[in-house]
């Protein structure tokens, strides 16, 4: 059972190029949010790296995931809290995708047990106004489940990055009856300055829902910037931390119950929501 004012951390990282560079900073990060009261934390996007070239990704999925897995695992059961492991690249088992990975998120208990993940289901295959452009789809291939779980905090409803901009997942998952939302990321500076908080905060207001994002910021091995300003943002749209530009830190904020349960009986959006208008009887 949700106690009625959980904390959650959320954590910001300037990613290095490899695991062995990000380990160091990420332990500390969570032994602090432990120290803090967090029951859960969330993990930035590409949390096992963010090399010079994004296909590098592929063989460390085979090479260096296992052992990321492994410090994860053993650093929720050290730490005794629940870990929303960012996203690592994984192995699909479909023997024909032998070039591709899945970008995937894992939620580890704090006994150390994996208890749900989610692969990413919409990919960043854009090029920017200025002419900056990317292709996830070349790298990895696209999840087709929703996911939530329950947590200390809460019931969860997972997301990453670019899934931020498809509000109907979010309307899928708060009707999986998600309190909360997550959002491991690592958003590009010039989409970040113009979308990221308007977007982040449109998300829990619409759903009723917190929403716990965790960025990777700065400067990284391939010369392109992430944004930061990791957030986690209330079901009224308050914003309750923001990391800044600030590397390698930990914010913190608590879930109040007790007034969510309030505002949805007041202010009952879920309830009052009418997909059956839209359906197209498909």
């Amino acid at each position: 059972m949700t106690e009625a004012t959980p904390t959650v951390a959320v954590v910001q990282l300037n990613g290095r190029g490899d695991w062995a560079a990000n380990r160091a900073a990420v332990e500390p990060l969570i032994a602090a949010a432990a120290e803090g009261g967090a029951s859960v934390v969330v993990l930035p996007e590409n949390l096992l790296a963010m090399p010079a070239d994004p296909r590098e990704l592929v063989g460390m999925a085979r090479l260096d995931t296992p052992g990321a897995v492994d410090d994860l695992v053993a650093w929720a059961g050290k730490h005794d809290i629940w870990l929303v492991a960012g996203t690592l690249p994984f192995v699909p088992d479909d023997p024909a995708e032998t070039d591709r990975v899945f970008s995937r998120s894992l939620v580890i208990d704090s006994t150390g047990r994996i208890v749900a993940h989610y692969d990413k289901i919409h990919l960043f295959d854009v090029v920017l106004p200025d002419g900056e452009s990317y292709r996830e789809s070349a790298t990895f291939v696209a999840g087709d489940r929703p996911v939530v779980v329950d947590t200390p905090a809460g019931r969860l409803g997972m997301a990453t990055c670019f899934d931020l901009r498809f509000p109907e997942l979010f309307t899928h998952l708060a009707a999986a009856g998600a309190d909360w939302f997550c959002l491991p990321s690592a958003f590009t500076r010039a989409t970040g300055q113009a979308h990221w908080e308007v977007l982040v905060r449109a998300r829990a207001i619409e759903n009723s829902c917190w929403l716990v994002a965790a960025a990777q910021v700065g400067r990284h091995a391939d010369g392109r910037e992430t944004f930061g300003h990791s957030l986690i943002v209330d079901p009224w749209g308050r914003v309750l931390a923001d990391a800044g530009e600030t590397a390698d830190v930990v914010r913190l904020a608590r879930l109040e119950y007790p007034w969510l349960r309030g505002l949805r009986e007041r202010f009952p959006v879920r309830r009052l929501h009418r997909p059956e208008v839209f359906s197209d009887g498909r």
